[in-house]
């Protein structure tokens, strides 16, 4: 049974799925720390009214909160740009394609 669940793990690729969630949760966390850290306190000098968190756009009764957003969206950016360039140059792919 057990020679059996260990053949499970290594046929599905559940170690190695796992170690990516890890390894991708902390990327994420290390991306947020560069982002709220670094990159929106150069943005913060842009929007007035003081810090990022709690930037808005207020357009006649609408009250857009810009912060949160903005963060969000460098986020996201940042993470896909990191999973291009792996995609392209670590793993040696010519042109990133859907296989």
């Amino acid at each position: 049974m057990l020679k059996e669940f260990l053949d499970f793990l290594k046929q599905y690729g559940v170690i190695g799925l796992a170690i990516a969630v890890i390894i991708g949760g902390k990327l994420n966390a290390l991306i947020s720390a560069i982002v709220d850290g670094i990159l929106m306190p150069i943005i913060t000098f842009f929007i007035p009214g003081g810090e990022w968190q709690t930037a808005t756009l207020d357009i006649g009764p609408f009250h857009f909160l810009l912060g949160p957003f903005l963060g969000a969206a460098i986020d996201f950016l940042i993470v896909a740009w990191i999973v291009f360039y792996f995609a392209k140059k670590v793993l040696k792919e010519e042109k990133v394609t859907k296989k």
